[in-house]
């Protein structure tokens, strides 16, 4: 055998780490051996949004002693839930290495059919359009349905890649409060109960991710605001034996009998296909007492809601969708071909808070998901949303944790996620109430002279909120996260078409196909905002990038100096340039495009057409400082890159 000796740099345990960076660094000191029960963080709840939050929080970097998430269920969901996944959150989801199964398992929804009465009587219902599912640009152009404990078991094996404990099953929250005067540092308190053992833990933040019914939410006295009454549903998963012929696209159907969607789900280990189907039945309800909207007079009226919601049977759901479906058939294709039905009443509520204070000031508990704002089922938002509620609270979290954040903003940074969230959660609301109130009427036919909804009336509405409904269109408001005045500068963005793409602040970064310089690699950008809870400095350079004092070689020399100003890492640099006059080579580029992005140095036209569709000048370029949650945070020219810097010199410390 060959003898050699064998050198290691002392870097190596880099190489197996299980993801593409390190943790985020950490200024705060660490937590140190406590002689209670305290933790840094504590979720209540392992549904998506909880799982959600803690593998981000576990990957940039919190450990078991400073992380804790419990929930009540004893393994992932095995039946029933939500099903959908949005093109937003397909992305959010490639970003942390969690796509791929999703999208080579679930089920693929391009395109959605609509059904409506037929002048002919003899086929009472007829297909009147097929138009795509997604209409706005996306990476992933369609939805994808998959089973909601699918989505909780690829969260959970991902988190146990970095925590040894993962999630505390068996586990329920029985009370929480702030008691500053325990502890000031740790002054949430929870009482909770694992298989019948009692224990109180202390925490800096809690977060209730603990559904509908949130004793988190209910404890610290967050009000509903909302409709004062819920819309009975009837939802079933099943194998179907029917001659419809669009049982495998997204269905909208409206028929004289009734109204029924269709969402075709993933294929399952006998081979067989899903399908579940979604149906309302006729009256409502007043909601469960812990749902009560607010009526001012601090006691809910009182009615048997749940006796209401047992009226609903399996039967009862078959025939409103069989009758609907007329004249095709649809029946289970066998005995057991029943996955999971269920009865639910749904409202549309959203709570007046989404964080708690102390008496200081500070943000210490949160809600997320369907705790803090509750909608029907027909938008496909429930899963996606609330996963985006954890992936905005996140990398704010961890900042405030990590002493990543200036010290006198941090808070201020930690308000920004009711700002942001509690404005998406509004606008799902309305859209929801319009959406549902549509669904559920009648078309083509009037009533007692009154005319009644029409298919294009329908369509229109559907279309409208297409990029609300796909995530993509998405616009946070105006806070210290997102800037969008610039007080007599230049903006160097032409064009508001936002959802094509322009760039935007408050808008996610859309994504574009570029081919590296480096060694040729044909690369989707956004791969390289990946969630480790980095910001970027998205630089398109100007034509004049060769020249050496030129504007792009001025600015990329600035944000060098910038990038040193802040901790190591914390910020990644990605360089676009546009058309050149002549070939390049390293020597002809500023030097810190090589020392800060040589691979992620990009030719923004051989592939997709970059500037056009940012709206950027080649001839003047631009700057985008885009936050850890792929949203654009501030844009600036190359002329004024300290407006690029203030606005990172008021989210991150500087050393």
């Amino acid at each position: 055998m060959p003898v050699f000796t064998e050198h290691a740099a002392a870097s190596r345990d880099l190489r197996v780490l299980p993801s593409f960076a390190p943790p985020l660094p950490r200024f705060a000191p660490t937590l140190s051996p406590p002689t209670s029960e305290k933790y840094e963080v504590v979720i209540v709840g392992a549904g998506p949004a909880g799982l959600m939050l803690e593998l981000l929080l576990a990957r940039y970097g919190l450990s078991d002693d400073s992380l804790l998430c419990v929930d009540t269920k004893s393994t992932a969901l095995k039946s029933g839930q939500a099903d959908g996944l949005q093109p937003r959150t397909l992305e959010t989801l490639k970003s942390l290495g969690l796509a791929d199964e999703i999208l080579s398992e679930g089920c693929q929804m391009w395109q959605v059919a609509f059904w409506n009465p037929s002048e002919d009587e003899e086929k009472i219902i007829e297909r009147t359009s097929i138009v795509p599912d997604v209409a706005v640009p996306a990476r992933y152009p369609h939805e994808v349905t998959i089973h909601q404990g699918r989505i909780e078991r690829i969260l959970e094996t991902d988190l146990l890649r970095y925590s040894k404990r993962g999630v505390q099953r068996n586990t329920k929250l029985i009370d929480v409060k702030i008691d500053e005067a325990g502890d000031a540092e740790y002054p949430v308190v929870a009482e909770i109960e694992t298989e019948g053992q009692k224990r109180t833990v202390r925490t800096k933040f809690l977060v209730g991710a603990d559904g509908a019914h949130s004793i988190v939410r209910r404890n610290m006295g967050l009000k509903l605001e909302g409709e004062s009454s819920d819309h009975i549903w009837g939802v079933v998963d099943l194998v179907v034996d029917t001659d419809f012929p669009d049982i495998r696209r997204r269905c909208a159907i409206h028929s004289p009998a009734g109204s029924v969607m269709v969402i075709p789900r993933e294929r399952i280990s006998t081979g067989d296909y899903l399908t579940r189907l979604y149906v309302q039945v006729p009256g409502d309800v007043i909601p469960s007492e812990d749902q009560q909207p607010d009526n001012g007079t601090g006691k809910p009226p009182v009615v048997d809601a749940r006796a209401r919601r047992s009226q609903v049977t399996e039967k009862t759901i078959f025939d409103n969708a069989a009758a609907a479906f007329k004249p095709y058939y649809i029946r289970p294709k066998k005995d057991g071909a029943v996955d999971w039905w269920a009865a639910y009443q749904i409202g549309q509520r959203v709570t007046d808070k989404f964080s708690v204070k102390d008496s200081n000031g500070v943000n210490r508990v949160f809600i997320v998901g369907d705790a803090c704002h509750t909608h029907s089922p027909k938008a496909g938002q429930g899963m996606n949303v609330s996963m985006m509620d954890s992936y905005n609270l996140s990398w704010k979290l961890a900042y405030f944790i990590n002493g990543l954040a200036p010290e006198n903003l941090a808070n201020k940074i930690l308000d920004t996620y009711h700002i942001e969230r509690h404005t998406i959660a509004q606008q799902l609301i309305e859209f929801d109430k319009a959406f549902s109130s549509m669904f559920s009427g009648k078309i083509g036919a009037s009533e007692d002279g009154v005319s009644s909804l029409t298919h294009d009336e329908f369509l229109e509405v559907f279309n409208r909120g297409n990029g609300f409904t796909s995530g993509c269109g998405v616009e946070y408001p105006d806070s210290m996260t997102v800037n969008r005045s610039f007080n007599g500068r230049e903006d160097p963005i032409h064009g508001t078409d936002y959802l094509a793409g322009i760039l935007h602040p408050g808008r996610r970064l859309l994504n574009v196909r570029l081919v590296r310089h480096a060694d040729g690699y044909r690369r989707d950008l956004q791969d390289d905002f990946a969630s480790t809870g980095r910001f970027r400095i998205l630089c398109l350079t100007s034509s004049d990038l060769l020249d050496p004092a030129g504007i792009s070689a001025q600015a990329l020399k600035t944000l060098s100096a910038i990038i040193a100003r802040f901790p190591k890492s914390i910020l990644e640099q990605v360089v676009i340039h546009p058309r050149l006059s002549r070939d390049f080579m390293w020597v002809d580029v500023p030097s810190p495009v090589k020392e800060h992005s040589e691979m992620s140095f990009y030719s923004g036209y051989e592939i997709d057409q970059v500037y056009s569709i940012y709206g950027v000048d080649p001839e003047k370029g631009a700057l985008a400082i885009v936050r850890p949650d792929g949203y654009v945070g501030v844009i600036a020219s190359l002329t004024d890159v300290g407006r690029a810097e203030h606005y990172l010199e008021g989210l991150i410390r500087t050393v």
